[in-house]
């Protein structure tokens, strides 16, 4: 079931200082997945962190949350190789998925990886939204088009990320966005605006606690 938040909480500057004070509590590492039958009991509601392998889905989730170490960062690509929980003060749980595409594993170990992203996404009941992280640098690739399409055929809302912005000027990030918008345009399930991010200058990191505030609360902090 495809949920969206009450209003648009990056617009609102009490939603963005609830997900400053939302993202200054505890957050913890609960639980590492690598098969269906060992996930998490359904409670909280989650929000979810996908892409491409070293797209940077550990290194947003630390500067989220103000954590160096938090979720594992390499630059290995494939490093992530289980369904990482993270509690965030019992308000909802971060979770950190494998990323797809090229890993340095087997391909028997790539498919599994897949198939395990492939049935969460499918099935988890408490999942608020994906966030499809992108490379600003790449732009879209086909593998993350397949990814779209299992989210439009789940009705599973998704918001794409773009990450590593701070290593484009401008003028190069405001047309991978605009060419990024003009595909979603194709994809039902798909939030219709796109969050630019640099987890190394804190660039939309305000932004997007805001909207995750806003999926996990029913109202901001007053």
């Amino acid at each position: 079931m495809i949920v969206s938040p009450p209003l648009n909480p990056r617009e609102d500057s009490a939603w963005i200082k609830t997900g400053e004070w939302l993202f200054a509590q505890r957050c913890d590492f609960v639980a590492a997945s690598s098969r269906l039958d060992n996930l998490p009991l359904e409670s909280l509601g989650e929000v979810a962190f996908a892409g491409r392998s070293n797209v940077g889905k550990s290194s947003l989730i630390n500067a989220l949350t103000n954590q160096l170490k938090l979720a594992r960062t390499s630059n290995t690509p494939g490093r992530t190789q289980e369904i990482n929980f993270f509690n965030l003060s019992n308000h909802g749980l971060l979770v950190d998925l494998p990323g797809y595409g090229y890993a340095a594993a087997s391909k028997e170990k790539i498919l599994n990886w897949n198939h395990l992203i492939q049935a969460y996404l499918r099935g988890r009941t408490t999942l608020r939204r994906v966030y499809v992280l992108v490379d600003s640098r790449h732009g879209l690739k086909p593998t993350d088009e397949e990814i779209f399409d299992l989210l439009d055929k789940s009705a599973v809302s998704y918001q794409v990320v773009l990450t590593k912005a701070d290593k484009l000027k401008p003028a190069e990030v405001a047309l991978i966005k605009e060419q990024t918008l003009e595909k979603l345009k194709n994809h039902v399930a798909a939030h219709p605006e796109i969050i630019v991010t640099s987890s190394e200058v804190k660039l939309g990191i305000p932004e997007l606690r805001a909207e995750i505030s806003g999926l996990f609360l029913k109202e901001p902090r007053r």
